[in-house]
């Protein structure tokens, strides 16, 4: 199979590892499995156990494989790079430990950030030197994960932090070796961002090692920007949608992947808030049939 199809803690609510909201890590992996998904992300480190023994038999119990994890930690924050080292050093051990390949790196929502999220034109910029040393502590974490722990490093832009708009993205791929650090696409966030994932998949589909498949609703979209609306109470609004609801085009998405060659994993992150009403593995179940109605998996053979 040339395109596998997964999902995430955070389709089940999970951002935090500690969150007292957040559903038994067990229930996730057997709704997950029980949605019809055969891999898994790790969700936030901490969330699910780090005694590969324990993680093992469960992923085992389920027929899941673990598919990467998420380094969702303030990059743009020099006060934190001890949290971040952490976080990355505790990643990239539990996905060796579970034959894992990816280690996503992600700017976590910025004060700074988040009340412009979805406006390019309004959002502060870093001076310089502070896009420097951020870059740096990027590359560093990427680094780390490649060349100490033998995993593909990844790029993932992300509403509300300062890797959030296409320029900021490309700025900086062009100046991080490309054999250290790839890109994670996530295909709703690109769109929450004003910018067309199509478009930008079509120019580096040769650098994205793993995607998230994400969808947003346009109506929502339109009218928080017009609104002004800050990053949480959008997503309060339910601007990230179920797949096929939103503006992404995934059967031009399936075909930029395709005609690339592309091989692995596409994980489905549909965020939701825990305490709202719903059920994720519905939700799950939806996002899984609705990828299988344009080809994905049923076609996508090598």
């Amino acid at each position: 199979m040339t395109i596998r199809i997964g999902n995430a803690p955070c389709s089940w609510g999970v951002e935090f590892a500690n969150d007292p909201r957040n559903p038994d890590w067990r229930t996730v992996l057997a709704e997950c499995a029980g949605a019809g998904y055969r891999g898994i992300e790790l969700g936030p480190v901490g969330y699910m156990p780090e005694d590969p023994a324990v993680l093992g038999e469960a992923l085992a119990e389920h027929e899941l494989e673990l598919i990467g994890g998420v380094v969702f930690r303030p990059f743009h924050d020099p006060e934190a790079w001890d949290d971040v080292l952490d976080g990355t050093h505790r990643t990239c051990r539990a996905l060796r430990s579970h034959g894992a390949s990816h280690l996503v790196l992600i700017d976590s929502i910025s004060p700074r950030r988040a009340p412009t999220a979805g406006r390019a034109d309004e959002a502060e910029q870093m001076d310089a030197a502070e896009w420097t040393a951020f870059r740096d502590r990027i590359a560093e974490a990427a680094r780390i994960a490649v060349e100490e722990y033998g995993l593909i490093a990844s790029i993932h832009a992300h509403a509300a932090g300062f890797i959030d708009f296409e320029p900021e993205l490309e700025r900086l791929l062009d100046e991080v070796d490309e054999r250290l650090l790839k890109i994670c696409f996530d295909t709703g966030h690109h769109s929450y961002a004003g910018f067309d994932p199509v478009a930008f998949m079509k120019r580096h589909v040769g650098r994205i090692s793993y995607m998230h498949f994400k969808d947003i609703d346009p109506k929502i979209k339109e009218q928080v920007i017009a609104e002004r609306t800050g990053f949480y109470d959008a997503c309060g609004q339910g601007i990230f949608c179920n797949l096929g609801q939103g503006d992404v085009d995934f059967p031009a998405v399936r075909q930029v992947l395709l005609d690339a060659g592309f091989k692995g994993w596409c994980t489905v992150e549909q965020d939701c808030d825990p305490t709202l009403p719903g059920s994720p593995i519905e939700d799950a179940r939806a996002n899984r049939d609705y990828l299988e109605s344009v080809g994905f998996e049923r076609g996508d053979q090598a």
